[in-house]
């Protein structure tokens, strides 16, 4: 039976409704007031949406009654249901999605009631939530992810006197499912006969004793696994958990047990028709969006050639028919018998166009989904709106004053903090520089020190959760010529080739470097200018003045991090208004060197700018200048005095992430969002995008086509340059390109993650169908992944990691420092008699992987000797270097 909007001719009903309604509870307004009251808002609805999670109601005797937790998921075919859909997101603010689902066989009063309490909850959130009707069988992929694996509707319902009958009170009774979706599946219950099936579809027959899943010819993999996930449930639901599974493949005839014992429940096999009656899917993708004007519950066509924001009133509500959906746009000073009557009217349009199956969705202004935004040209892109303290504290007044609970409401914005690198810092690096179309190694006294008119590739080997991970890189500085960034791109692709796609590939830009970048370096100087060959050329040829740093010139650094283990100093425009307030910076003139302390900097901003002097001019001494102070020769150096900001410079923040799934064919990339994502919706056939605004990653499964998986980044840069989530995605963004079985724990993050369902062989269905029937094996056979040296340079470029983990520390400079986090960390390593370095591999590691570039560790009594030694010259008291010319002022 087809899903329709349900009831007989009950229109004057839910007129008569919404009309009552109406004139108990709207006072008059006045034109461009929003005149909406709490006292319209029904009482069940008090607290609502001030947790993350699923609320529930179900309309009964015209009311809406709340659904006990344990029974979300049920649903009867004769109800109607609310269901609140509360997102806790990471700027503080709540998400709420809002759906009333119609059962097939509910009333038109609970219907029309169902979609009125509707409008009623999104005012007690604020006017904040988007709207969808879902109709039985035909529900948004979104709604459907909240029911995991998938919503099975029983027949009854409250007003029709139905029982609501618990499935272990009765019998089982054989039953025959069909299963669409190849993201979320659409689950439907069809008559126990052989003419129900098809060569398209998935169909699940649960009898007593086994459940069979047969897989259309037609089918996708994907469908099929996702299928897999409905018999799971059913075997859990049905059966609790102990029943047997058989899949039967369509045109394997009786020479299969399981295909045997399946036909035999049908008669004994025969053909299935080649043609199959497809269902209308109540689509038309052919469909140009019309936009409508609804006034007085009647509409009224907006004639337009495009469409755009401008059309859009504040004080009136819209309806904007795209065929498949219905968009109903509702203005902020609107009132709620507005929104009402445009709700009303988009229920009447799919009815008189018999268009049962398209969804409604409803939105304020203020808060358009991405793809209603989509449907216009160039909608006007705004940045985030921030809640303030105060703010928070008005509404939560006003809130509570109506006698709402306002603890959640109330509470004060989090307090943004400084997010952690999520990676182990004590691996190997090698870095080189891109010379015109090669790539020269550098030494490790020059591997932390960039060009911006350079383009450099570096791997990073770590210790990860299962074994050594990889991290191969390209970084391209501001001023880095096209040819030299595609040779690091090729160059990078086939060093990652070479590892056999185990290592994790990013491509990054000056200037957005993500978190992880940072402390694999861990004191990174980046110079004005460039070394390469191809930046050289580039500049004589073009009669471009070269302004590559000198050491004795003037420069002018910026000195930024949150460490000694994470710190950078980056060369600005030796001028004024370079300068922060937030921050340190080392200005020199030949062998004149200041340190500037803006009044905002921290007492490490002041360390970390000490500790560069030793990369920068390590053999000079250094005037201190507090801002404010400074000489006359300091703003000679800087030229004209001038104005400077106080604002630490933002790093692109980290959102909400949303996965897609990709096809990319003859340069067109489509995608498909996945809502409430877990690992089990990415399927090894396919390509997946995870975007978190400060970063993206293309996930590529382990079956993808060879060459689709060599266009992985391209798919991340048209990502990019089509900005699909309508956020100000930057081309610049860094994108990790990410094989199946080798995640990263900085990507791992976003899910609940088992490495062992990556490390599993066979398609997706194969896959899914041996954890069914056997479980997940752990993943303790699988040998630690190692990345050797790699053989385009032939040696490590670290030889002494110790050394290396102490960039801080310099026994040439005059001035001594403190002990570094690193060294601590490094102290108490060699102290513990029982612990190892987490970059060296056990002695069964080193055994196995006997070309490892790892050193062997040190003895005992040799690591207490050097530690000891290297500890007395911390040890010793902290001299501090005061210019004579300061030490004369202070004597006056």
């Amino acid at each position: 039976m087809a899903a329709a909007a349900p009831g007989p001719a009950s229109k004057h009903t839910f007129s008569s409704l919404l009309k009552q309604k109406s004139a108990k509870t709207s006072p008059p307004r006045s034109r461009g007031t929003m005149a909406i009251s709490m006292r319209d808002v029904d009482p069940a609805f008090q607290g609502a949406g001030q947790k993350d999670g699923l609320e529930i109601w179900r309309i009964e005797k015209l009311q809406a009654v709340p659904v006990p937790r344990e029974s979300h998921g049920k649903f009867f075919a004769g109800d109607s249901y609310i269901i609140l859909k509360t997102t806790a997101r990471k700027n503080g603010s709540f998400q709420h999605d809002i759906h009333y689902w119609l059962g097939k066989d509910t009333s038109q009063d609970e219907s029309g009631t169902a979609a009125i309490k509707t409008v009623e909850l999104d005012v007690a959130l604020g006017g904040r939530g988007v709207q969808y009707r879902e109709v039985q069988g035909n529900e948004t992929e979104k709604f459907l992810s909240y029911f995991k694996p998938c919503i099975i509707p029983e027949e009854g319902g409250i007003a029709s006197g139905f029982r609501h009958t618990e499935i272990n009170e009765r019998e089982h009774v054989t039953r025959l499912f069909v299963c669409r979706g190849k993201h979320t599946v659409h689950v439907k219950e069809v008559p126990f006969a052989r003419s129900s099936l098809n060569h398209d579809d998935i169909f699940i027959l649960d009898t007593k004793s086994k459940i069979f899943q047969f897989n259309g010819s037609n089918s996708s993999i994907q469908e099929r696994a996702k299928a897999l996930e409905v018999v799971q449930y059913l075997k859990d639901t049905n059966h609790e958990g102990k029943c047997d599974v058989a899949a039967v493949e369509d045109g394997k005839l009786m020479a299969d047990a399981d295909a045997g014992e399946f036909w035999g429940l049908f008669g004994g096999f025969a053909p299935l028709p080649r043609k199959t009656f497809s269902e209308p899917n109540g689509k038309d993708t052919a469909f140009p969006p019309k936009l409508l004007w609804v006034n007085k519950g009647q509409t009224v066509s907006v004639d337009c050639e495009v469409l755009t924001k401008a059309l859009l009133d504040s004080t009136k509500c819209y309806l904007l028919d795209c065929g498949s959906e219905i968009y109903v746009w509702m203005g902020r000073e609107t009132a709620l018998e507005d929104r009402k009557q445009a709700g009303l009217a988009a229920e009447e349009l799919l009815r008189e166009g018999d268009r049962p199956k398209s969804h409604i969705i409803r939105l304020m202004e203020g808060f358009e989904t991405v793809i209603f935004r989509s449907k216009f040209n160039k909608w006007p892109k705004k940045a985030e709106a921030v809640v303030s303290d105060e703010s928070r504290g008005k509404v939560a007044a006003l809130l509570k004053r109506q006698g709402f609970n306002v603890k959640a409401v109330a509470k004060s914005a989090p307090v943004k903090e400084e997010p952690l690198p999520q990676i182990d810092c004590t691996g190997n690096l090698q870095v080189w520089r891109v010379n015109d179309s090669e790539k020269t190694f550098l030494s490790f006294s020059e591997q932390c020190k960039f060009y911006s008119g350079d383009c450099y590739i570096f791997q990073y080997s770590y210790p990860g959760d299962d074994g050594e991970e990889c991290l191969v890189g390209t970084w391209f500085g501001k001023k880095s010529i096209e040819e030299e960034r595609a040779a690091a791109t090729s160059l990078a692709n086939k060093m990652v080739e070479s590892l056999k796609f185990q290592a994790v590939l990013v491509r990054l830009y000056e200037g957005k470097e993500p978190i992880e970048f940072f402390p694999i370096f861990q004191n990174l100087v980046i110079f004005k200018g460039g070394a390469s060959t191809g930046y050289k050329k580039f500049v004589s040829e073009n009669g471009i003045q070269d302004d590559s740093y000198s050491e004795n010139g003037v420069a002018l650094f910026r000195v930024q991090g949150s460490g000694p283990d994470n710190m950078q100093a980056i060369q600005v425009d030796a001028v004024a208004p370079s300068l922060n307030s937030s921050y340190c910076y080392i200005l020199h003139d030949g062998d004149t060197v200041f340190t500037w302390i803006g009044n905002l900097s921290s007492s490490m901003d002041q360390e970390l700018a000490e500790r560069q002097l030793d990369v920068i001019k390590p053999n000079l001494q250094s005037r201190m200048l507090k801002e404010g102070s400074e000489y006359d020769q300091f703003w000679k150096i800087l030229g004209i005095k001038s104005e400077y900001s106080s604002q630490k410079i933002a790093r692109d923040p980290e959102s909400d992430a949303h996965l897609f799934c990709c096809t990319f064919l003859k340069g067109v990339l489509k995608v498909r969002e996945i809502f409430n994502f877990t690992q089990d919706d990415m399927m090894t056939e396919d390509i997946f995008i995870l975007d978190c605004h400060s970063c993206v990653f293309i996930w590529v499964g382990q079956n993808v086509d060879t060459k689709i998986r060599a266009q992985a980044l391209s798919i991340g840069e048209k990502f990019l340059e089509l900005d699909i989530p309508m956020e100000n995605l930057s081309r610049e963004t860094p994108l990790y390109v990410i094989n199946e079985g080798s995640e990263p724990q900085f990507f791992t993050r976003f899910f609940t993650w088992d490495s062992a369902k990556t490390a599993m062989h066979g398609n997706s269905f194969e896959r899914r169908l041996s954890i069914l029937k056997d479980g997940i094996k752990p993943r303790r056979d699988k040998p630690k992944r190692r990345t050797t040296t790699s053989s385009h340079t032939g040696r490590s470029s670290v030889p002494d990691k110790s050394q290396r983990r102490s960039t801080s520390f310099s026994p040439d400079r005059v001035r001594v420092r403190g002990r570094s986090p690193a060294f601590n960390a490094l102290a108490a390593t060699f102290e513990n008699s029982n612990a190892r370095n987490l970059s060296t591999p056990p002695p069964v590691a080193r055994k196995s992987f006997s070309k490892s570039s790892s050193p062997d560790p040190v003895k005992p009594p040799q690591r207490a000797a050097s530690i000891a030694a290297m500890s007395a010259s911390f040890e010793r008291p902290r001299q501090t270097l005061i210019p004579k010319s300061i030490k004369e002022r202070v004597l006056r």
